[in-house]
């Protein structure tokens, strides 16, 4: 039997995941979505040929039903599913912070809920999703949701209890480089680049590191130190970071990142 799934909330990571599945061999027929705007619903069958509905005609009509909406609007969202989601509907979070438990409290027995946490490189194919199984999800259950999200890049299942620490990592990482790079573009403009030629310099040369770092399996300090010349231009630019305390500052902000998705987890949004 055909299964169908819903993308309820489709905003733009909820628009990459329809994309991606489509690419990977999802029916249009088969997905469904929700929005919270008839223009943005009627863009979305234009433009991917999925089939709008109401958040109670998907809770019906759906076999899985992924929940994209913020944090903020899943109590809500839930209040208005609850009465129509039957106990076999598998229900994949995609809320930062919220615990599988939420989910379980407010929907019938029994319900299997999973958690994920993407990232926006899902816009290109190359996202890290974490999955975590509730109290209720199987191994079935676990190997769909990676099916789905595998659709936009690589799955990665740890413990729920480990979720607030991925997501400081990997769900507000890309942040974290596009900070960098903002900053090493302006650094070439104070160096006398005209801002096109830095931002040229400094994104392939981020490409290129990454791409290292996923294929050589080497330690990323032993690939710094292979950069890394005696009395030479990037020692000494190591030692300004360090002395700046740029690693700490790293630390401390993963730490804040994930003290807030504590903070959502336990009903505070502001």
């Amino acid at each position: 039997m055909t299964q169908k799934v819903a993308v309820l909330g489709t905003g733009k990571i909820g628009e990459a995941l329809l994309s991606g599945m489509i690419r990977a061999g999802w029916a249009p027929a088969d997905l469904l979505v929700t929005a919270r705007r008839p223009e943005r619903a009627e863009e979305l069958r234009t433009r991917h040929g999925v089939t709008p509905v109401t958040n109670a005609e998907a809770a019906k009509s759906a076999d899985t039903l992924i929940l994209t909406v913020k944090p903020q609007d899943m109590g809500t969202l839930l209040d208005e599913l609850a009465p129509h989601v039957p106990a076999d509907r598998l229900i994949i979070s995609g809320a930062a912070g919220i615990p599988t438990s939420f989910f379980e409290e407010r929907l019938a027995t029994g319900t299997p809920v999973v958690r994920v946490m993407t990232n926006t490189p899902a816009l290109v194919d190359e996202a890290m999703s974490v999955i975590s199984a509730g109290s209720h999800a199987t191994a079935d259950h676990l190997a769909h949701a990676e099916e789905i999200f595998g659709a936009v890049g690589k799955t990665l299942r740890v413990p729920e209890s480990q979720q607030d620490a991925c997501t400081a990592l990997s769900g507000s990482g890309p942040a974290y480089f596009f900070y960098l790079v903002e900053a090493m573009t302006d650094a070439g403009i104070l160096l006398g680049l005209p801002r096109d030629k830095a931002h040229d310099l400094i994104v392939q040369s981020a490409i290129g590191a990454a791409v290292m770092l996923r294929d050589s399996g080497e330690h990323p300090v032993k690939l710094r130190e292979n950069v890394t010349s005696p009395a030479g231009t990037t020692i000494n630019a190591i030692r300004e970071l360090e002395n700046h305390g740029v690693r700490a500052a790293l630390i401390a902000a993963l730490e804040a990142a994930r003290d807030r998705s504590r903070a959502l987890a336990s009903g505070n949004s502001s």
